[in-house]
């Protein structure tokens, strides 16, 4: 018998949770659950899987692209949007930094650095 397993929520390590946990809350406009200064989470009204966000004070974020011998980024999100424009106007305003942008036969993306460094995807469907 497989034991029921539910992913609740991945979690970025960052130097300040409550910061990161904020700059995500604004983003996706998720209610805050926890807010500690060792760890702090998000989570969608319906309870679905959230963000969680822990204390690693020796942080190295990721470099984007990579390049050899650099912190390699180990994960990243995807966040589909229905206004590229718009929710890439939020991000930024939220403390975003661009990295890149692309067009692939389906979507549009562009590649996002979160306050910490994590990269993240924005994309549209084309």
């Amino acid at each position: 018998m497989t034991p029921r397993i539910r992913l609740t929520a991945p979690v970025l390590g960052t130097p300040d949770p409550q910061e990161l946990a904020r700059f995500y809350q604004r983003l996706l406009d998720w209610p805050l659950r926890d807010d500690g200064p060792e760890w702090a989470t998000l989570r969608p009204e319906d309870g679905s899987t959230g963000l969680s966000f822990q204390r690693e004070p020796g942080h190295v974020p990721p470099v984007w692209p990579p390049e050899p011998g650099t912190q390699q980024m180990q994960q990243h999100l995807d966040l589909e949007v229905d206004d590229l424009d718009a929710a890439s106007a939020l991000a930024e305003a939220a403390g975003a930094r661009l990295l890149n942008t692309y067009t692939e036969p389906h979507e549009q993306v562009r590649t996002y650095a979160d306050p910490a460094g994590h990269p993240f995807c924005l994309f549209v469907r084309t």
